[in-house]
């Protein structure tokens, strides 16, 4: 796809400033709202920054991040409670695309605290919980890009505007099942009788522990995506604006869609009598399928990415790891399709100084590559992260 360069608008810039400045104002008003009642819950609202800064030999394929010398995702993070039912978090969203920055909001969501029977509700804008990774902040990743499954249909890190209602069952083991509603307008072009829920979420994940020594999860995840244009040239247009011109850093759209992607994750730790801190194996295998592709050379066909990460800390403030993706898709034309395939590896070596600094070195190569441009020599990249105040706790 041709690259080009897109400034945010001033009306963004006012809205990512507006939205900010509500974020900062919020836990006074919460305190205003929660002082007449002296049995309320204090507000605890907490405030964090990070910065996540790279140095890339070069571009990946359908990645976020520019030759160079550049801002990945940084955000400025506040969370708290409102009162004894709802808690609010809030994250906008800083990067360089092309020598240019972009901001946006990321997160603005209002979540339930007391609903009965293990019910939880959250409204407003947040990323989707389907995956594995997905819901995770991309500067937490155990690599600099995410893996080529969530570049190519899911926008590298689909956040939303929508509602969620998740069910934790009171089993001995972990159990939980989400549906999501989102606009889907993050993650698709319009098409021309898009609805105004166009992307729905149904998720199941569970898991338990195997002794005092291994843990896992699995999970599975449905996306139904009724945005899916059904004009070629209307699908090719809106995805090129998506891939190349968003109104926060990380929204760029997906570079393949269709009307039912499928999601299965499972992962599997080990640490030594379950104390990760100084030792432990992380090991993490995704698929994804997309179906119902929109275009009518490719009906009938399917597209298909899986990675598998593995990650050894080998001591607290050491980590190697490795990771394997694969790609098989087909780019549509007026009457025919395009085979398009990728197989990327990448290794990496982390120095966490402590549990809000990484230090990572990684080494990515693309072989048996297919419709996708990559450079004569792998990438190399050398990235920075550093929190500061609060972060968000990290998932399993």
């Amino acid at each position: 796809m041709p690259q080009t360069t897109r400034h945010v608008p001033p009306r963004r810039n006012a809205l990512t400033m507006a939205c900010a400045a509500g974020l900062l104002a919020a836990p006074l008003m919460a305190h205003a709202q929660t002082a007449p009642q002296p049995t309320a819950t204090p507000s605890g609202w907490q405030f964090g920054a990070v910065v996540d800064a790279a140095y890339t030999s070069q571009a990946l394929p359908l990645g976020l991040r520019d030759k160079g010398l550049g801002l990945g995702h940084s955000d400025l993070l506040a969370r708290g409670t409102l009162g004894r039912q709802f808690s609010a978090e809030g994250v906008v969203s800083v990067a360089t695309h092309e020598g240019h920055v972009e901001a946006g909001v990321e997160k603005l969501f209002v979540q339930t605290r007391t609903l009965p029977a293990g019910l939880q509700m959250r409204l407003g804008r947040f990323a989707s919980q389907v995956g594995y990774l997905n819901e995770q902040h991309p500067h937490a990743d155990d690599f600099v890009e995410r893996p080529v499954l969530y570049r190519a249909f899911l926008g590298h890190h689909y956040f939303d505007d929508g509602v969620r209602l998740n069910w934790t069952a009171p089993t001995p083991f972990y159990l939980q099942l989400g549906a999501e509603t989102f606009t889907g307008r993050r993650l698709s072009p319009e098409g021309s009788h898009a609805p105004r829920a166009g992307v729905s979420t149904l998720s199941l994940k569970f898991g338990g522990d195997l002794g005092a020594h291994q843990a896992w999860q699995a999970g599975a995840s449905l996306l139904r995506n009724e945005r899916a244009a059904s004009d070629p040239h209307e699908h090719q247009e809106a995805a090129d604006h998506l891939m190349h011109g968003s109104e926060a850093g990380h929204a760029h759209g997906a570079a393949f869609t269709g009307r039912r992607l499928e999601l299965f994750d499972l992962a599997w730790k080990w640490a030594p009598n379950g104390n990760a801190r100084q030792q432990q194996w992380r090991v993490v295998l995704e698929s994804a399928r997309l179906s119902g592709l929109p275009q009518h050379a490719l009906e009938g066909r399917r597209h298909h990415g899986q990675s598998l990460a593995v990650v050894w800390r080998l001591r607290p403030d050491w980590e190697v790891g490795m990771r394997q993706d694969r790609l098989r898709a087909a780019f549509a034309h007026e009457d025919h399709a395009d085979e398009a395939a990728l197989n990327e590896r990448s290794a990496m070596l982390v120095y966490k100084p402590s549990h809000k600094q990484s230090l990572r070195l990684q080494w990515t190569a693309q072989r048996k590559t297919q419709g996708f441009e990559v450079g004569a020599r792998p990438l190399v990249a050398l990235q920075y992260v550093v929190a500061f105040g609060a972060h968000g706790a990290h998932a399993f």
